[in-house]
């Protein structure tokens, strides 16, 4: 044996050690969501089915400090996979262990373990994102000093400082999703989860995001994000998992997934595999 066949089969056992004690956080087991389509809803779909599978037996495992990345076209299930990890809205069938705790059976304390992100829930344009801030810090029980504290921390990281006694609705778009964002980490958690966290963003406050999701990687966290943007998968993500049409196609690593193509070229090549040829 060679010495570069060599190296690469010492390569390949390291990883598969490492595999091995990498520490899962979250572990989706055969979701599966299906919703009933209005006939408006039939129209811009175009068809004649009264029911459609947004999620189709979908299965897959972030773990510990990493970034794990949905990536899929809109109407794929991201955002229905995301809320149902977020206990927004239950599966059919299947389930998934946040941290151990099931999403189906006990949404409350998994609620309390994640914070969740999403650009269709909206901040109340009445109040301040000083007011926000303790009112989810309440709801979560979290000790005043401490909340205190957090909130010093995230409003001067955010920038959010200057502006915490503005309401909402005079906010720029960026700055919104700034307070969101600080209000969905209120309570410190292990698990955040983002359904496309730079949307709609301008470039400045999107790199801003970015980077504060790698620091909170860095800082042991873990984070699963969903979006439709390659080169946000590719600075981001450790590993990602390929949707299309409610089905998880491939799922490992970047480099893995990309096989030695750009990300770009390999999720096309999937997508016209998986839809035939389609375009």
């Amino acid at each position: 044996m060679n010495s570069s066949v060599r190296t690469d089969v010492a390569a390949g056992k390291k990883e598969e050690n490492m595999e091995e004690t990498k520490e899962e956080i979250l572990k989706v087991e055969g979701v599966s969501k299906t919703f009933r389509l209005g006939k408006k809803q039939q129209r811009i779909e175009r068809t004649k089915e009264k029911y459609k599978r947004a999620v189709d037996d979908l299965s897959f495992t972030a773990y510990r400090g990493e970034i794990f990345g949905l990536l899929g076209p809109n109407g794929a299930g991201k955002t229905t996979t995301l809320r149902m990890l977020a206990t927004l809205i239950k599966p059919d069938k299947g389930d998934a262990l946040v941290d151990g705790i099931s999403v189906v059976n006990q949404p409350d304390a998994v609620r309390a373990r994640i914070g969740f992100l999403t650009s269709e829930l909206k901040l109340e344009d009445f109040f301040t994102p000083n007011y926000l801030f303790d009112f989810f810090a309440r709801l979560h029980n979290v000790d005043p000093a401490v909340a205190n504290e957090r909130k010093e921390l995230l409003f001067k990281r955010f920038g959010i400082d200057n502006f915490a006694e503005v309401k909402i609705a005079n906010l720029s778009t960026g700055m919104k999703q700034k307070t969101s964002i600080v209000i969905s980490l209120v309570h410190d958690p292990d698990i955040i989860i983002f359904d496309e966290p730079t949307n709609g963003l301008d470039v400045l406050t999107a790199r801003t995001v970015t980077d504060f999701l790698m620091e909170l990687r860095d800082e042991g966290k873990s984070i699963i994000l969903s979006t439709h943007i390659f080169s946000l998968v590719e600075r981001l993500c450790d590993r990602v998992g390929i949707i299309i049409d409610g089905q998880l196609t491939h799922c490992d690593t970047l480099a893995a997934v990309c096989d030695g193509m750009t990300l770009e070229d390999r999720f096309f090549e999937i997508y016209k595999e998986k839809k035939g040829g389609e375009e």
